[in-house]
């Protein structure tokens, strides 16, 4: 077999010129299997193509994971499901399906510190970046900051254009910190700019119904408060097409999770208040060893 022809020094330079950094990558390699193998032009041609398509289509979920800032996480593989005193394994990795974001619904986890809902959210976001979704992750404590911390209307509109921009956002931890009105008045611009066009996770250790502990004078926390009645009658009287938009994954136990639209976020408070009493009767609590796990 003869020698495949020497390749040209600028050759590589001319590929990446082109934009197939891949090829220009790969080309002694390229060469070397396209002569052995006596591959035709079109051969190697299909090669080329392939090549680039799989390389593109890694930096793509390397960059959506890179803009996700998920950090790092443990895989559901090793998710301790004895943790929680009982959980609904089917509802969880049926929320892993990602069928909430094609549905632009929302995930609501709530629980103690240390049960795990950082994780199954950090888990939700992650396969949502493998299936070709944009994604993002960020504290209520970091999103209020960055939103207060800039200095014009047209900075902070750009703000709020990028945290509406992902086709899911993970609004981690709300409930561990207080914040005044403004912050809470922007927290509410971020999910009402996300209103039924993108999906929202949140995690929190706190019912609807607390709500205003934290966002003491919001009017968009008191409002929720104002709601409650009204809610649960509207809740009694179609219990049947409330609980189609609203998914418990574990009921009357310590970590509860909620899938819904939230086309009325006082709708939520009423099944979210009922499962937070039951946990609070006889929830269970988390090593300081196992909440940094999490």
């Amino acid at each position: 077999m003869s020698s495949p022809d020497p390749i040209p020094t600028t050759l590589p330079e001319q590929l990446r010129q082109l934009g197939l950094t891949q090829t220009a990558t790969d080309l002694n390699d390229l060469v070397a299997r396209a002569t052995q193998k006596r591959w035709s032009p079109v051969v190697l041609l299909d090669a080329v193509a392939r090549g680039e398509l799989d390389a593109r289509a890694r930096q793509r979920v390397e960059r959506r994971l890179k803009e996700a800032r998920i950090g790092r996480f443990k895989p559901m593989a090793d998710f301790e499901w004895a943790w929680p005193k009982q959980i609904h394994r089917p509802s969880v990795e049926r929320v892993l399906t990602l069928e909430c974001v094609t549905k632009r619904e929302n995930v609501i986890l709530l629980a103690a510190q240390g049960l795990g809902k950082t994780m199954v959210a950090k888990n939700l976001l992650h396969q949502a970046v493998l299936a070709g979704h944009s994604a993002r992750f960020v504290t209520a404590s970091d999103l209020i900051l960055d939103l207060t911390g800039q200095e014009t209307g047209r900075a902070l509109d750009r703000r709020l254009r990028a945290y509406a921009r992902p086709s899911i956002l993970c609004i981690d931890e709300i409930g561990y910190l207080t914040y005044d009105a403004h912050a809470a008045d922007l927290l509410f611009q971020v999910v009402s700019r996300r209103y039924e066009q993108k999906s929202i996770v949140v995690t929190t250790n706190l019912a609807f119904k607390a709500w205003d502990t934290i966002f003491p004078n919001a009017s968009c926390a008191v409002a929720l408060k104002q709601h409650k009645e009204a809610t649960r009658e509207e809740f009694e009287k179609d219990r049947a097409a409330f609980e189609d938009q609203l998914l418990t994954l574990k009921r009357d136990e310590t970590l509860s999770l909620y899938v819904t639209r939230l086309r009325d976020l006082a709708k939520d408070e009423v099944k979210v208040e009922q499962a937070w009493i039951q946990e609070s009767d006889g929830g269970t609590s988390a090593s300081p060893e196992d909440e940094d796990e999490y």
